[in-house]
C-alpha cells in the first residue's frame, strides 16, 4: 500500500489549555456545574479530539444542535449526558432519542406534542426570555402540555451576555419568574459570557462553548482562558521579488523594494478567508505580513522577519481569537467554526 506523504496543513490543539479552560469556567460557575457545548464538531476543533478531554476534565453535560451530531459524541460519553438543542421537530427525532437515550430540548408546543405523542419521558425545556430564537414564549409556559413534561433541565439563552446591556438583567428576571412556574430538576441560563456575569446567572448548570475553545467574549475572562487552536501551514515555495513585482489575484500588492517571500499552503478553502489579507502569520514569535489577496489554497508572506525559513518550514496563523477577530473583523465564533477539513486531515 502506497504511503501518503505528510500534509502541508495541520491543526495543533493545546488539549491542556482546553481542559484548564473548562476547569476555569467550572470554578467561575460557583455552586453550579459547567457543562460543555460541543455542537458544530466542537466549534470546528473536532469532537474526537475535544470531547474526551472535556469529559476527563470533569464535564458531565454535553450540548449539540443537530440530531446528526449525536453519533460522534456518544462514542465518548453516556448518551443520557447529551442534549439536542434543536429538539424533536418530527416523530423520527423522538424515535431516535428513545433509541439512543439522548435527551431532547423541547422548544415549542409543537415539539412538546411530538415528544408526548411518542411516549414522553425526561427532557429539557427551553423558554425564550428575549432572544426570539428557539424556546417557548412566556405566554405558553402555563399550557397543560408544557406542565405535563418531565423537565430535567429548564433552560433559556442570553442574547447580550457579551455586552453590558440592560437586557441581561431583564432576561434574568424573566427566567427567575419561569423557574417558579415550571417543575424541573435543574435550571440553566449562562453561556460562556453569561458565566462572567456572576453567580446570579449561574443557577445549576452553565453551558460554556466559545470560551472552552479559547474565545474571550468578556473582559472578565481575560487571563482565565488559554488559546487552544493553532492552525499551521507549510511553506511550499520561496521566491525573490524585485521592486515593481506584483502579488496575487488583481495584483493588489506591489513590491516597493527587493524582497524574499514565501508561498504558504493555506487559503480560504481552509477557512482562512480573504479578510485575512493585510494581516499576518507568525513564526517563532515574529509577525510575517500577508501580501496581496488570500487565494483558495495559498497565501504569500513577507519573509523579511524570518530570513532562515525555507520550503517545508511551518508558520502559524495568528489564532489567539480576540486578536484574530480584530485583524479580520470576523467574530471569534466564525474564526473557529470556519476552519476547513484539510486542516484536520490525518
Amino acid at each position: 500500500m502506497t504511503q501518503k506523504p505528510p500534509p502541508t496543513l495541520r491543526l495543533r490543539l493545546d488539549t491542556s489549555a482546553l481542559a484548564e479552560n473548562w476547569r476555569a469556567l467550572d470554578r467561575m460557575s460557583g455552586s453550579a456545574r459547567a457543562g460543555a457545548a460541543v455542537k458544530a464538531d466542537c466549534y470546528g476543533l473536532g469532537v474526537d479530539r475535544c470531547v474526551p478531554v472535556l469529559r476527563d476534565a470533569g464535564a458531565a453535560s454535553f450540548f449539540v444542535a443537530h440530531w446528526s451530531e449525536v453519533e460522534m459524541v456518544r462514542r465518548h460519553v453516556e448518551p443520557g449526558s447529551i442534549a439536542v438543542l434543536h429538539g424533536p421537530v418530527r416523530p423520527e427525532d423522538a424515535a431516535y432519542a428513545f433509541a439512543t437515550g439522548v435527551v431532547p430540548v423541547i422548544n415549542s408546543l409543537h415539539q412538546a406534542k411530538v415528544w408526548q405523542d411518542a411516549g414522553g419521558g425526561p427532557c429539557h425545556l427551553m423558554v425564550d426570555t428575549g432572544i426570539n430564537r428557539l424556546g417557548l414564549g412566556m405566554h405558553e409556559i402555563g399550557s397543560e402540555l408544557v406542565q405535563s413534561l418531565d423537565v430535567r433541565t429548564l433552560m433559556s439563552h442570553l442574547a447580550c451576555a457579551d455586552e453590558d446591556s440592560g437586557m441581561n438583567a431583564q432576561q434574568l428576571a424573566k427566567f427567575r419568574d419561569v423557574v417558579g412556574q415550571i417543575e424541573h430538576r435543574e435550571a440553566s441560563l449562562s453561556n460562556s459570557a453569561g458565566i462572567a456575569l456572576g453567580k446570579d446567572y449561574a443557577f445549576d448548570v452553565t453551558r460554556p462553548g466559545l470560551a472552552l475553545y479559547g474565545g474571550v467574549p468578556r473582559a472578565e475572562l481575560e487571563g482565565q482562558i488559554g488559546q487552544v487552536a493553532y492552525p499551521e501551514a507549510a511553506i511550499i515555495q520561496t521566491r525573490q521579488l524585485e521592486a515593481g513585482d506584483r502579488v496575487g489575484y488583481n495584483a493588489t500588492f506591489t513590491a516597493q523594494r527587493a524582497m524574499r517571500v514565501g508561498v504558504v499552503s493555506l487559503g480560504y478553502a481552509d477557512g482562512f478567508l480573504r479578510c485575512w489579507g493585510g494581516a499576518h502569520v507568525v513564526h517563532d514569535g515574529k509577525c510575517l505580513p500577508i501580501l496581496g489577496k488570500v487565494s483558495m489554497d495559498m497565501i504569500v508572506i513577507d519573509l523579511e522577519n524570518a530570513p532562515d525559513l525555507h520550503e517545508g518550514d511551518w508558520v502559524s496563523a495568528d489564532y489567539f481569537l480576540p486578536d484574530a477577530a480584530q485583524q479580520t473583523t470576523l467574530s471569534q465564533y466564525e474564526l473557529l467554526t470556519l476552519l476547513g477539513t484539510r486542516l484536520k486531515a490525518k
